[in-house]
């Protein structure tokens, strides 16, 4: 599986009552596959995965893949308790998916063989290839990735922890497996402020919350970074990425509500989001206004 552009994870509007709006979710997708998404991953972290029933993360799944119709590939979420993760899985499969990121297993720490169980646990609920998540308590080590790299149907990593000499160390390892059809990411948070060096590594894929909501801005920093222009790549850094991050760690969870009120303020009627996360105060947004329109009077 090939992926060419910036990682799309859609978020999951929410309307009247806190359903989801599956009209409303079909024009995002098909909004971000316009600007040149290289993947749709749908009823994952920016899509408030945490806080989906199996049921509604299938239906968003079978949004986003009838929406994406075959254009790019449609990447699934799964995880959390091990049931509700085969569960899932099941469901994307159904839905039509074309792979899976496995996201961590629900708050316990575990040995590095109960985390590859749990993998192959949810490699084998479904035909669908996996991508596992590196993050929080799923911390695979260079040989546990090379382990999990002898299985075709393991065709990719996600960090999402920023150890850059580790992940460098997994990128030896499944090289050194015999895998050159391996996709690596960059899945931090607002991963656009690290891409300069995961791509020193040899990561050029990375995942963009910001593309959710400010695709425009989002394309011209990935073209920045790809073709070398550094001027235009610090100066939307400097301008949009580095204050959209300072806002986001004032308040855990903002890695996604303000991608939401990102897109409120665009007048997309996307909702908030669920509990456990909040949404901004309207100072917050007022400032979130400011550097959406910093960024985009750099373009």
């Amino acid at each position: 599986m090939r992926f060419d552009g910036i990682l799309f994870f859609p978020v999951t509007p929410f309307g009247e009552g806190g359903s989801i709006d599956h009209a409303l979710l079909a024009a995002h997708v098909d909004a971000g596959v316009a600007h040149g998404a290289g993947g749709v991953f749908p009823a994952c972290g920016t899509g408030e995965f945490h806080a989906l029933s199996a049921g509604e993360a299938t239906a968003v799944v079978r949004t986003a893949v009838d929406r994406v119709a075959g254009r790019v590939p449609v990447v699934a979420g799964t995880g959390g308790p091990l049931g509700h993760a085969l569960e899932v899985a099941r469901g994307a499969a159904d839905a039509g998916a074309d792979a899976l990121l496995v996201l961590p297993p629900y708050l316990v720490g575990t040995p590095t063989a109960g985390l590859l169980a749990y993998v192959e646990a949810v490699v084998a609920a479904s035909d669908l290839p996996v991508i596992v998540y590196h993050r929080a308590n799923a911390r695979y080590t260079p040989d546990a990735m090379r382990q999990l790299a002898r299985n075709p149907r393991v065709i990719g990593f996600k960090d999402g922890v920023g150890d850059i000499g580790t992940t460098q160390l997994i990128v030896r390892a499944v090289a050194e497996a015999g895998r050159d059809d391996f996709a690596f990411f960059n899945g931090l948070l607002t991963a656009e402020l690290t891409q300069a060096a995961f791509r020193g590594i040899g990561v050029d894929l990375y995942s963009s919350a910001a593309f959710a909501m400010a695709p425009e801005i989002a394309t011209a920093f990935y073209r920045a970074s790809t073709t070398g222009d550094d001027a235009a790549r610090l100066a939307l850094l400097d301008a949009f990425y580095t204050p959209l991050v300072n806002l986001r760690d004032e308040t855990p969870g903002f890695g996604v509500s303000l991608i939401k009120a990102g897109l409120r303020l665009q007048g997309v009627p996307v909702g908030g989001v669920r509990a456990p996360l909040v949404d901004p105060t309207p100072a917050q947004e007022r400032r979130l206004a400011d550097i959406l329109d910093a960024g985009r009077a750099l373009l």
